[in-house]
């Protein structure tokens, strides 16, 4: 139990004067702030690095990240352990295990608490836990320091109304991402709670088109097996629906698949009916839609190539590298070090296969060259700024000359 008896907190320690200078060493980089004092700009030779406007940490993740560090330095000498990771950048979850923070890891029944006791810290994540988890946690008796974003937090009222009004909670997101398993297990405060979630367009489209025609029962239920309560009938619970999101999904998407299903319940049943019994709200997060619409401002100027820095298994940062690879060729690179100077190569994400490849000569050596670049909200300035210097050095420019 902590010193002064509470075993739950969720507002840090009050000791961020005592943490900042570690964060800042840790984490600010020198060429992100020069770009944002040059327009976000910087050219050296016949090389022109824009960055987006809207990029890197939101300010979820500094509060995560800051909290994590404080709870450090709150209990130098407990057991400290986070669920899963903090936040989606491997730097960030490095650094805190380099800390002495534990990080407990997920295998395909969840999470093992068997090994926390009374007297020891959990810190749970940004994008929150489940409420198996939240009780487990708190039957143990430990410290809980929670650091769920505040953007997650007002998409579980949502799915909370929807669940104590009856309606099924429809989650735009990834069933296997650890805000989703959390969202959707909110409809479990209410008896009778149901959710179904769909990855995208093609997914809503299946409902849609149940709702509308019916169909094939078994096959439906198959399909989304690991993607809906398991009470889900969707002879019954298509009939009253509520559309919420994960806060990282790309937000036009979002906005579609409320409208449409929206449109396919009035089709069905007439208007009368999709007025009292369907709901919609946008709430992917603010930091992802300043992100979005600063990439597709950024778009709109000649880019040669784009460049996105983020975790592999960020949600805000694939759709970042998808909204680019639209208009311009694309690499979504974890971290810095995907982008190596002395070979030419760069190692990145494949939007197709998802799987880590490399690439050659991704930048040609000589002739006038623009590079668009943003990251994730999770990616932290010094990795931004370190790409900044590699990206130079990899067209034979002294990184330490841009002044």
């Amino acid at each position: 139990m902590a010193p002064d008896g509470a075993t739950y907190f969720r507002k840090g320690f009050g000791l961020k004067a005592e943490v900042e200078t570690t964060l800042s060493s840790d984490y600010n980089g020198r060429l992100v702030d020069l770009l944002r004092e040059r327009d976000y700009t910087l050219s050296a030779g016949d090389t022109t690095i824009r960055l987006a406007k809207e990029f890197g940490f939101c300010y979820g993740v500094e509060r995560a990240v800051e909290y994590a560090y404080q709870t450090r330095h709150k209990f130098p000498d407990r057991r400290v352990f986070l669920v899963g990771e903090i936040i989606h950048n491997p730097h960030v979850n490095a650094r805190l295990v380099q800390m002495g923070i534990e990080i407990l890891h997920p295998t395909e029944a969840g999470f093992d608490y068997s090994v926390v006791r009374p007297e020891d810290v959990v810190i749970l994540p940004a994008f929150g836990v489940t409420i198996q988890d939240f009780e487990t946690l708190r039957t143990i008796g430990c410290v809980m320091v929670d650091t769920t974003c505040g953007s997650v937090l007002n998409v579980w009222k949502r799915v909370d109304v929807y669940a104590r009004d009856g309606f099924t909670a429809l989650i735009h997101g990834k069933y296997y991402h650890e805000e989703t398993r959390a969202t959707a297990s909110q409809v479990e405060k209410h008896a009778g709670g149901t959710y179904l979630i769909v990855r995208d367009m093609a997914e809503a489209e299946r409902v849609m088109a149940y709702i509308e025609d019916g169909g094939d029962r078994d096959a439906f239920l198959a399909h989304f097996r690991e993607k809906a309560s398991p009470h889900f009938d969707p002879d019954v619970h298509l009939a009253r629906i509520g559309v919420a999101n994960q806060t990282t999904m790309l937000a036009r998407e979002s906005l579609a698949i409320g409208d449409r299903v929206g449109v396919a319940m009035e089709r069905r049943y007439g208007a009368e009916h999709r007025t009292e019994h369907f709901r919609t709200f946008d709430t992917i997060c603010s930091a992802t839609q300043d992100r979005q619409d600063a990439v597709n401002a950024l778009l709109l100027e000649p880019l040669d190539v784009m460049l996105v820095i983020g975790g592999y298994n960020s949600s805000n940062t694939i759709s970042l590298a998808a909204l680019c690879a639209e208009r311009v060729r694309t690499y979504h690179v974890e971290d810095a070090e995907g982008i190596v100077p002395e070979t030419g190569v760069i190692r990145h994400r494949d939007a197709v296969t998802h799987d880590e490849v490399e690439s050659a000569s991704w930048l040609p050596q000589a002739g006038a060259l623009r590079i668009g670049l943003t990251a994730g909200a999770s990616t932290p300035n010094n990795k931004i700024g370190e790409a900044v210097a590699r990206i130079f050095r990899a067209r034979g420019i002294d990184p330490a000359t841009v002044v």
